[in-house]
């Protein structure tokens, strides 16, 4: 998943980047809320975390416009605010979480996993096809029981397609959702990451072909035809 920080803070913006990285997602940063704001609008991000406080333009006023856009993106706001009347405004502005600083890491990565999966309807951050099983929160993925050997890069793929299970996922999609704006992919990059992944899932117990792809539209990850 590719997710958006605004944070003025660079004590806690580097950290946090770092350990999302760390966790498998794209990170694209900035400290400004104007070009946070433009960010946001020109970007498909899955979770977008949004300082209140911010050079340029705030917090609120970057919801408030993405929302009158009709951009649905989720946004946890990160704030050292924490009155009920804080809360009240950001939620009606049309925010989805709302975490006090300081906070636990890991407390804010489980709550971008949660979000993002919501982007997806999904409740669970088990996902399965078939005999293939993915854990986004333990960063794990086994096949018919087996531990599958995965880099971050293939783990991240995989449950961008098992997000989307059923659907035809594009290139230009797979490029926007796994790679931050510091990356410049090419265009056989994508094709070589689903060869690697196709390889990295089979196991000897287990070599149904699951990804498939669509020429000219895609890939997509099923169960095996009956």
């Amino acid at each position: 998943m590719r997710i958006l920080l605004v944070e003025d803070a660079v004590s806690l913006r580097k950290p946090v980047v770092k350990a999302l990285k760390a966790s498998g997602f794209a990170v694209d940063e900035t400290g400004d809320g104007e070009e946070g704001y433009w960010m946001a609008s020109e970007n498909p991000y899955d979770v977008i975390l949004l300082d209140i406080m911010l050079p340029g333009m705030d917090g609120h006023e970057i919801l408030k416009k993405l929302r009158a856009e009709g951009n649905e993106t989720p946004v946890l706001f990160l704030t050292a605010k924490d009155t009920i009347e804080d809360r009240v405004t950001g939620l009606r502005l049309g925010a989805d979480d709302y975490l006090v600083k300081s906070f636990a890491i890991e407390e804010l990565i489980a709550r971008v996993e949660a979000l993002g999966r919501r982007r997806y309807q999904k409740s669970t951050p088990v996902l399965k096809v078939a005999d293939l099983e993915l854990d986004s929160s333990a960063k794990r993925a086994t096949r018919g029981g087996t531990e599958l050997k995965l880099s971050a890069q293939l783990f991240a793929l995989l449950e961008f397609l098992m997000l989307r299970a059923g659907e035809v996922v594009s290139r230009a999609d797979i490029e926007e959702h796994i790679y931050d704006e510091q990356a410049d992919p090419m265009s056989n990059v994508i094709d070589t990451a689903v060869c690697a992944l196709r390889r990295a899932i089979k196991t000897s117990e287990s070599d149904a072909k699951l990804i498939h792809t669509r020429r000219g539209m895609g890939y997509i990850i099923q169960e095996p035809a009956q």
